[in-house]
């Protein structure tokens, strides 16, 4: 790194600002590679990701502010605090218990005027950070007392946009009504150890590999989507939905 930076124009160029959204682009594609389990890739993505955390902390130690040493040595600091049930006294026999008490020391390490939700990153995925927030809140005591009782907040969200749907589709309440059912059914998925996130994507590929199969059926009759009806779409995505269940 520290060749390419004063040989390599590109290299030589790059700031933070310019790496942001590079490091987002390779994240998500360490992602897709966990997601298809396809080890080559994750290995490749890993380092694809490494190679940013270098470079990161070679433009900080070119302004004198820190360097990669500083970067894992506060990492191993951050490490031993946040897990006192491994480096101290404290009895977590669960996960649940160390979710909780990382929550809490996090807190405690910002100082007490912090709040709860502060460390969500504004710029998450909505989806990500419903998940988040509510991770968080339930570690503080705010949250369910059994998981079942999500299910009447759900059916009461359900509801609402439902009647709102009939009344004004079109309407921001019909659109903040949505949003408070997506979040409850986010809820009811943290609650039984399902990450939405996850959950979606699995059906993302899902159609995908079916909507693919249907394209790919009608293209081998010399056709278009478009000129096809529905039934005859429905019978090729009810062969490829048999087709995985065997």
């Amino acid at each position: 790194m520290d060749e390419l930076r004063a040989k390599c124009p590109w290299d030589g160029s790059q700031t933070f600002d310019s790496l942001r959204t590079l490091t987002i682009e390779e994240t998500y594609e360490l992602a897709d590679a966990i997601i298809s389990k396809n080890m080559p890739d994750i290995k490749k993505e890993l380092g694809d990701v490494l190679l940013h955390i270098i470079f990161y902390a070679k433009i900080a130690d070119e302004q004198s502010e820190f360097d990669i040493a500083d970067v894992i040595d506060a990492l191993n600091q951050k490490m031993i605090y946040r897990h006192p049930h491994v480096f101290g006294g404290v009895n977590a026999p669960t996960a649940d218990d160390v979710s909780r008490n990382w929550e809490q020391l996090k807190l405690k390490e910002k100082g007490r005027k912090s709040n709860v939700l502060e460390g969500v990153p504004a710029s998450l995925p909505a989806l990500v950070k419903a998940y988040r927030m509510q991770e968080k809140t339930s570690s503080s005591g705010f949250d369910w007392e059994k998981p079942e009782q999500v299910w009447d907040k759900v059916n009461e969200e359900l509801a609402e946009f439902s009647a709102e749907m009939q009344a004004n589709p079109k309407s921001e309440a019909a659109k903040n009504e949505f949003g408070d059912l997506l979040f409850s059914l986010v809820n009811a998925g943290r609650l039984y150890k399902i990450n939405p996130e996850d959950a979606l994507e699995r059906t993302n590929q899902k159609f995908l590999r079916r909507f693919n199969y249907v394209e790919q059926k009608i293209k081998e009759q010399g056709k278009q989507l478009r000129d096809c009806d529905l039934a005859e779409m429905d019978k090729y995505w009810n062969e490829a939905k048999s087709l995985e269940n065997k």
